[in-house]
Order: C-alpha cells, then structure tokens, then sequence
C-alpha cells in the first residue's frame, strides 16, 4: 500500500486548502502549510497584536501563497495583510489565489467544487468575465459553421 500524500496528513481550514494541496501533491511540488506566522503589529509594549499566516510556502519558489474564496469583506482584509506582510519583509513573496484563480484551477484540473464558496458580488465569475484577447483554438470540423 502506498503511503499517504502530504495533503492526506493535514487537518486544512477550508476545503480549498486540501484541493490546492492536493493539486500541489499531483504535481510533486514540495509544500508547507502554514509554517510561518508574521508579525504585522505590536503594541506599545512590544506584544503582537496582529499576525498573519499564509496558507502555504512553497520552498523550491521561496513563495507564500495564501488561498482566498471567500466573501469580499474576508478578501480586503486578507490583502491588507498580504499587503502589511510585504512592507514589513520585503524578502518575502506571497500570491494571493482569489476565487476566480481558485475556480479556475478547479474547472482546469477537474477537481470537486468546494463547499464553502460563497459568490462574490463585486466580481463576475471567471466564465463571465471579459473574454481574453489570446488567440482561441481552432473549433473542431463538428463545431464548424457550414458554408452555404
């Protein structure tokens, strides 16, 4: 019997933590999950009092990576820490995934939906969003309009 993938060994806070582990494992792409908190303020006597921990580090890229598919009160907030984390450690890199990231990944390796996706009303889904200006496939000869 082969042994538990790393994503199969950790108790995630949110299922598309485990779905992006998962995709991360299926790739062979070494992780973290949440290894490291930042401090991003203190008070006066020295004492954090705000701290941020992105969900992932990824070691071969020396980035953090935090997930975010939630509603859009959660995501300000999220990148203003994300925000705070880099004025603070400009070493550090960190991505922020978004919904439509997430979603697109999701629909793009063909994992199951999450659960605790919430639609976001400022922003269209992926599949409403402005079409890209790179250049589409060719349709298929049954896709093709006939020729009168």
């Amino acid at each position: 019997m082969d042994p538990p993938l790393p994503h199969e060994q950790v108790r995630f806070a949110h299922n598309s933590e485990r779905q992006f582990a998962r995709l991360l494992d299926f790739y062979g792409i070494e992780w973290q999950y949440e290894p490291t908190t930042f401090v991003l303020e203190r008070d006066k006597a020295g004492n954090p009092v705000q701290a941020f921990a992105p969900d992932f580090y990824l070691p071969a890229y020396d980035l953090y990576i935090e997930i975010t598919t939630l509603n859009q009160k959660l995501v300000t907030k999220k990148n203003r820490k994300a925000r705070r984390l880099t004025e603070l450690y400009p070493d550090v890199k960190i991505r922020v995934f978004y919904q439509r990231d997430y979603l697109s990944l999701l629909m793009k390796y063909g994992l199951e939906p999450p659960s605790q996706l919430v639609t976001d009303g400022d922003t269209p889904p992926f599949w409403l969003a402005e079409p890209s200006t790179s250049p589409q496939p060719e349709p298929s000869s049954k896709q093709r309009p006939k020729s009168a």
